[in-house]
């Protein structure tokens, strides 16, 4: 497994003890892939961190990287959601960082990430 990037709903299924997310992120740390989280998916998921300890745990796991919304990515998120003619921020920069690092995007609504890239790598909740 190379990695996987998390949306908004492969986080809240993780906090909600979603046991495929559970497998699915043990996989990853038994064979040291990469969690790529979208700084925007985050901002989605976290409500009360005291209370998330699982999100809070992966968070904080040295393969876990958490990717701000810079200049850059922001400027390519902006022109993705242009070329698709939607408007979730959100989804968009989930996009681009999973395009990024080569990586499969973990989500529980797959429409809307096709919708942006009929091409994307996905594994559906």
């Amino acid at each position: 497994m190379a990695g996987v990037t998390l949306d908004a709903g492969g986080l809240i299924a993780l906090d909600r003890s979603d046991r495929r997310m559970i497998v699915l992120l043990a996989r990853a740390r038994e064979t040291g892939a990469c969690v790529t989280i979208p700084a925007t998916a985050l901002a989605q998921a976290i409500r009360r961190p005291e209370r998330q300890a699982r999100l809070a745990r992966l968070i904080r796991q040295p393969t876990t990287d958490v990717i701000a919304l810079d200049r850059v990515d922001a400027t390519s998120v902006g022109r993705l959601l242009a070329a698709s003619g939607t408007s979730d921020i959100t989804d968009a920069h989930v996009v681009i960082c999973a395009r990024r690092s080569n990586q499969q995007v973990v989500t529980s609504d797959p429409g809307d990430l096709r919708r942006l890239d009929p091409t994307v790598r996905l594994i559906t909740l």
